[in-house]
């Protein structure tokens, strides 16, 4: 029984890079195959892929490429990982068409909720943005903002976008609040602060 895990092969600056992740892969298939009553008749192994382009970032190329490998090879009955979104959306949509479950720590964006089709079998074990929208509604609640939100974050479009993904929870969660306004403002590195903060000051009030 074969594990296929697609997970960056060397870059730290992702929680689950695979050197942070596999030594818990490799102690939980030595536990498993201790214990025979957990999978009677049945070995299980595990198969690795990288998710990272030459540069060492999660590319939305590498993995999906890296998880048709693995599954031409070695017919893996489940996957482990990517973890970024733009990498872990192509590999669970072909993981869903070959009816494989996949399990993953990261892909926290919104659109990850739909289990309806291309995320059916896509399971998180991490943290969603969806959930932090509904952190941001109940506070709206509590404290009585009900006329307007503002969003403003940090958006270079390269690698995984996490700030994105975060405000596109909010984005999304806070109009179920009814009449209440919302509105982003993006800033970036090497942008206008002054312009930034005239813009909190005419939307956000």
């Amino acid at each position: 029984l074969t594990l296929a895990v697609v997970l960056p092969e060397r870059n730290l600056t992702y929680p689950w890079a695979w050197p942070r992740v596999g030594p818990a892969v490799r102690l939980a298939v030595a536990a498993v195959n201790a214990r025979p009553d957990l999978l009677p008749g049945f070995t299980l192994r595990w198969v690795f892929g990288s998710s990272e382009d030459g540069h060492g970032v999660c590319s939305e190329m590498a993995a999906p490429l890296a998880a048709v490998d693995l599954r031409l090879a070695h017919h893996p009955a489940a996957f482990l990982g990517p973890g970024c979104v733009y990498t872990a959306a192509p590999v669970a949509r072909f993981t869903s068409h070959w009816r494989l479950p996949l399990v993953t720590a990261g892909a926290e964006a919104h659109g990850f909720d739909d289990k309806r089709e291309q995320f059916g079998l896509t399971t998180r074990a991490g943290p969603s943005h969806r959930k932090l929208g509904e952190l941001g509604v109940q506070l709206h609640r509590r404290f009585n903002w009900t006329r307007r939100a503002l969003l403003v974050y940090w958006d270079e479009k390269v690698d995984d976008r996490p700030y994105f993904f975060a405000a596109e929870g909010l984005y999304v969660q806070l109009p179920t609040l009814h009449n209440l306004t919302v509105m982003d403002v993006v800033f970036r590195d090497s942008g206008n602060f002054s312009f930034i903060i005239q813009e909190i000051k005419h939307k956000g009030r």
